[in-house]
C-alpha cells in the first residue's frame, strides 16, 4: 500500500470537497427532538422510538429511504436528522422533504410522539447517549476531557442545514465568491433564526445557545478555516490536515479511541499506532462540523432548528441569498464592511480571533 503524503492527503481532499459546476441542486438536513407528547419531560421509552422507527414507509429510489428520497438518521442523543435527497430548484427540494416529513410526523404520532424543532432541548429531562457505536463513544470521551459542551452537542442540539452546489470556476457563480459569501451570511443566519434560548428547562441568556455551546468545543473542528488562504480547496485541506483526529476505526471490539492531542498531520507524519489510510481521511473529514463543510457541495450547518415548517424560510433565504446573482451581490455589498478579515492590520485595531466572529 502506498503511504499517504501529505501533499497526496491535500490533493485528495481539494478534488473530492469541491465540485465545480453552475448552481443547480437543493438538499435541506432538519434535525428534531422527540418528545413524548403526553408527558414531554419524560424520556422516550426506546421501544416507542424504535416502533417508530421501524413503521416508516421505506421504499424510495433504493428501497431504504423513505418515498422521495429522504434518509432518516438516529442522532447520539435521540434526536431524528432527515436528510433530503439533492433535488434541481428550490421548490423541488421543498416538496421531496414536505412529503416525506409527512410520513416521518405520522409514524411518530402513532406511537404518541412528537416532534420538536428548537436549537436545543428546552426540556429539563435526563440526557443520554442512546447509541452505542464506537464512533459515539470515541466522539464522547474526546469532547468529555474539555467539558460539558461535547455531550451537550451530541445529546441536546438541533439544526437545519442547507445544501447547495460549490459553484463555479469563475464568473458570476466563482466558488471563492459563494465559499467567501457563505461564511460572512454565517453570523447573520445565525441571529435571524435563532431559535435556542432555553436548554434543560433553563434560559440561557443566549438567543442561540446552540450556537453558545458549539463555539466552546474543540476549535480545530468546529470554526471557520482561516480566512488568509484565498484558494478555498487549500484553506480546506491544510483545516483538514491540522484537526485533531477524533477517532481511529479498529477491528471489532476495540475501542475506537484517538491519542490526544494527534492532528491528521501528525499521523501522517508518523505519530499514530499506524500509518493512516485514504480511507482514514476520508472517515476524518466526517468528524469535523465547522459552519460551511464542503462535502463536493457546500453544507451550510450553523442554523438553528425551526418549528414547524420554518425550515422552509431557511431553505428559501439561503437559496436566493446564494443561487441568484443580484441577490448575492447586494448581501456580499452589505456584509463586506462587517468582515473583520477583509480590514488591514491595524484599521479599527486587529484583527479578532476566528473564536470571536462566530461565538
Amino acid at each position: 500500500m502506498t503511504p499517504l503524503t501529505e501533499s497526496g492527503a491535500r490533493s485528495h481532499v481539494s478534488g473530492v470537497c469541491f465540485k465545480i459546476g453552475p448552481p443547480r441542486l437543493v438538499g435541506v438536513e432538519v434535525e428534531w427532538f422527540v418528545h413524548d407528547d403526553r408527558c414531554p419531560s419524560r424520556p422516550v421509552r426506546p421501544e416507542l422510538l424504535h416502533a417508530a422507527l421501524e413503521s416508516l414507509p421505506l421504499g424510495g429510489p433504493d428501497g431504504t429511504s423513505l418515498p422521495s428520497g429522504s434518509r432518516l438518521t438516529l442522532e447520539p442523543g435521540g434526536q431524528v436528522e432527515l436528510s433530503s435527497p439533492p433535488a434541481t430548484g428550490l421548490l423541488a427540494c421543498v416538496e421531496d422533504t414536505r412529503r416525506d416529513l409527512t410520513a416521518l410526523r405520522a409514524a411518530f404520532a402513532a406511537q404518541g410522539l412528537r416532534l420538536t424543532g428548537t436549537g436545543t432541548d428546552p426540556l429539563a429531562r435526563p440526557r443520554r447517549m442512546v447509541l452505542d457505536h464506537p464512533r459515539y463513544l470515541a466522539m464522547e470521551r474526546f469532547f468529555d476531557s474539555a467539558g460539558p459542551w461535547g455531550r451537550i452537542m451530541m445529546t441536546g442540539t438541533a439544526s437545519v442545514q442547507v445544501c447547495l452546489d460549490a459553484g463555479d470556476a469563475d464568473g458570476p457563480h466563482a466558488m471563492e465568491h459563494r465559499w467567501r459569501l457563505a461564511h460572512l451570511l454565517g453570523p447573520v443566519l445565525v441571529a435571524a433564526f435563532a431559535n435556542s434560548p432555553v436548554l434543560d428547562g433553563r434560559p440561557t441568556g443566549h438567543r442561540s445557545t446552540r450556537q453558545a455551546v458549539w463555539s466552546r468545543m474543540d476549535p480545530t473542528r468546529t470554526l471557520a478555516p482561516e480566512p488568509d488562504h484565498g484558494d478555498p480547496r487549500e484553506a480546506w485541506a491544510q483545516y483538514v490536515l491540522d484537526a485533531r483526529v477524533l477517532c481511529v476505526r479498529r477491528p471489532e471490539g476495540l475501542p475506537w479511541t484517538a491519542p490526544a492531542g494527534l492532528t491528521f498531520r501528525d499521523w501522517i507524519r508518523g505519530a499514530g499506532e499506524r500509518p493512516p489510510t485514504l480511507d482514514d481521511l476520508d472517515y476524518h473529514r466526517t468528524t469535523l462540523f465547522p459552519p460551511v463543510r464542503p462535502r463536493g457541495h457546500l453544507e451550510l450547518r450553523m442554523i438553528d432548528a425551526q418549528p414547524g415548517d420554518g425550515w422552509v424560510v431557511v431553505a428559501a433565504l439561503v437559496t436566493a441569498l446564494l443561487d441568484d446573482p443580484v441577490a448575492a451581490d447586494a448581501a456580499l455589498a452589505a456584509l463586506e464592511r462587517l468582515d473583520p478579515f477583509d480590514r488591514p492590520e491595524g484599521a479599527g485595531g486587529p484583527r479578532p480571533p476566528r473564536s470571536e466572529v462566530w461565538r
